[in-house]
């Protein structure tokens, strides 16, 4: 049986999140300092709420501070609001420090019923993993497994703390058709069907179902992850594989230094509207204290995400308050474009729920988001005009319309993000 730490974590199924413009412990040390904190916006919106949801998902969390914001807080508009952003595992990890006088019985019996089903839900999906790791293993397929519970073991050393409902691999092309076939034996239905595959259609994701488990599983690579702005050096990131415990079993994963890389450019990618997101970096970064800091430079650069890199590190020190070590500030600070971003997400987070960027904005954010004056228009018209799934034409996913798919993708996309709403 899983030894799974206290934290109370909510029942709560994740809704993908896909952002198709691309195309779409110890804290403080001597050596570590804060980036300077950019003026906040003002928070017309869960006013109470923002700072007592950033102090639960802080790595520099203290309980005192805590119970003082906490005693002006709408605990359900913090529900809610924890829940949107993923990070009611947080929350609930915090909420033990709290007296009857600040929570109310009523919320932590809440918080508790929904500890119980997640706490199951996450023994499921980890039992899930082993069973498809020895998938497979038996077809003789190399894997890695990226974020889901192995990046809340490196982050949290809980895999119960993150909230994930699906389990994401990365898979050598050549590879791919052996491993739908094995999901698809396993139960799994397959969202690209094997004539896709074979007419060399290439997909946003290799997205699977498992129908009686609502399980989700997605396989990527460096033809699927466009959203970084180079090609991803998958052999590299194989060669440089490390195993991490979970459980009783070893995973295969990332090297810390490419685990850094990766969620950074995921979260920019979706343009950090998840706090979880940021709390991951936070976290990642303050637990695993043997990063190479000059590796994840040289990883960050091979793929083009300096940038994207140090926004994240900025996000998770202004919001989170993580110290950022000595050994990359000065990158962190020298990079003005990386504060400004940050500045615009923090607007974004802050600004209530019925607001998100409109196309256009998302448009002149991935071109600053790339850096580079050269490589930035070249980095968006390459997302604007990579179809996905979502852009191929009539005749099935095997016809062969790339050209027309390439050009219906930029209508498609100005129909789903032309209106700043939220859908």
């Amino acid at each position: 049986m899983m030894n799974l730490p206290s934290p109370l974590v909510p029942n709560r199924t994740i809704q993908r999140i896909r952002d198709d413009s691309i195309a779409y412990t110890k804290v403080g040390s001597p050596t570590e300092k804060s980036l300077p904190l950019s003026d906040q916006p003002d928070l017309t919106s869960f006013r109470d709420e923002w700072p007592v949801l950033l102090e639960c998902a802080s790595p520099a969390f203290d309980t005192q501070r805590l119970a003082e914001l906490a005693r002006s807080v709408d605990w359900s508009r913090l529900l809610n609001l924890a829940e949107e952003h993923g990070v009611v595992g947080h929350l609930a990890a915090r909420l033990p420090g709290l007296d009857e006088a600040v929570l109310p019985a009523e919320i932590r019996q809440a918080v508790v019923e929904r500890h119980r089903t997640q706490l199951f839900s996450t023994l499921r999906i980890v039992a899930e993993l082993f069973y498809l790791l020895k998938l497979f293993e038996t077809r003789g397929i190399p894997v890695l497994v990226v974020k889901g519970p192995v990046l809340a073991i490196q982050a949290y050393g809980d895999p119960g703390i993150r909230n994930y409902g699906d389990l994401d691999f990365l898979v050598r092309q050549h590879d791919i058709r052996a491993a739908t076939e094995s999901l698809q034996a396993a139960g799994f239905q397959a969202a690209v069907p094997l004539s896709a595959i074979d007419a060399g259609k290439i997909p946003g994701q290799y997205l699977f179902k498992k129908t009686d488990t609502k399980l989700i599983v997605e396989l990527h690579n460096d033809l699927t992850l466009r959203y970084f702005p180079r090609r991803l050096p998958l052999e590299g990131l194989f060669d440089r594989r490390i195993l991490v415990r979970l459980d009783t079993q070893e995973v295969p994963t990332l090297a810390l230094e490419d685990v850094l890389v990766y969620i950074c450019v995921h979260g920019a990618t979706h343009l950090w509207d998840r706090l979880s997101w940021i709390a991951d970096v936070a976290a990642f970064v303050v637990r695993q204290t043997d990063i190479d800091w000059q590796a994840s430079l040289v990883r960050a650069k091979e793929v083009g995400a300096e940038r994207m890199l140090y926004m994240g590190l900025r996000l998770a020190s202004d919001m989170l308050h993580m110290r950022v070590p000595g050994r990359i500030t000065a990158a962190v600070e020298a990079d003005k474009g990386a504060a400004e971003l940050a500045s615009r997400v923090r607007f974004w987070l802050t600004s209530g729920t019925s607001v998100s960027p409109t196309l256009f904005e998302r448009a002149a954010f991935r071109l600053r988001m790339r850096g580079s004056r050269l490589a930035a228009p070249a980095y968006l018209l390459r997302l604007t005009l990579s179809p996905t799934e979502e852009d191929w034409g009539q005749g099935g996913p095997q016809a062969e319309h790339s050209v027309l798919d390439a050009l219906r993708r930029p209508f498609r996309l100005a129909r789903k993000y032309g209106r700043r709403e939220k859908s």
